[in-house]
């Protein structure tokens, strides 16, 4: 169970804190007790069961976030290759539904390299799924590095820098 404070990923929807546990400010017909969820980005609230079926979990720690943000340049894109855009959905929803951090950056990825390969603009089914996949790692990234969510971007790209200047130094020595 999660304690009032806490941060967590709520499904594929969004990083929320832990507003309170107890009963809903709403009339229910079991005796149940409820999260009451505030998104990190967002205004509304959520209230869902304690035993609910949808997927939560912690925010991962700052260290963790540290690695990830540190093996980002390693991470490969996807290979997947189809035309189908009901099978393209159904490989970026399960991508997203891995809640996995590592999942979320090769989807970015996958699509970033895609558009590179192409010299255009991908899909609308790319598109959607690249930017809820960035939505997701910036916000979990946000909480867990301690960092405005505006400033994620920067700072993965400022580490990813001066990791790759590193690397450039050992290897010229």
């Amino acid at each position: 169970m999660y304690q009032a404070g806490e941060f967590i990923v709520y499904g594929t929807n969004s990083v929320c804190r832990v507003e309170s546990i107890g009963k809903p400010p709403f009339e229910t017909e079991e005796d149940k007790q409820y999260y009451t969820l505030v998104p990190v980005t967002g205004t509304e609230t959520i209230y869902i069961p304690t035993d609910s079926p949808v997927f939560t979990r912690p925010v991962i720690s700052r260290e963790k976030a540290e690695e990830l943000i540190n093996s980002i340049p390693d991470i490969e894109e996807d290979h997947f290759v189809c035309h189908s855009v009901r099978m393209a959905n159904e490989h970026y929803q399960a991508a997203l539904q891995s809640h996995d951090c590592e999942e979320l950056v090769q989807l970015i990825k996958t699509v970033y390299a895609k558009s590179r390969r192409h010299g255009r603009r991908v899909s609308q089914v790319d598109q959607r799924y690249r930017k809820r996949a960035e939505e997701l790692l910036n916000s979990e990234l946000s909480v867990a590095l301690g960092i405005p969510l505006k400033e994620v971007p920067a700072y993965i790209n400022q580490r990813i820098g001066k990791l790759e200047k590193k690397t450039a130094k050992k290897t010229a020595e």
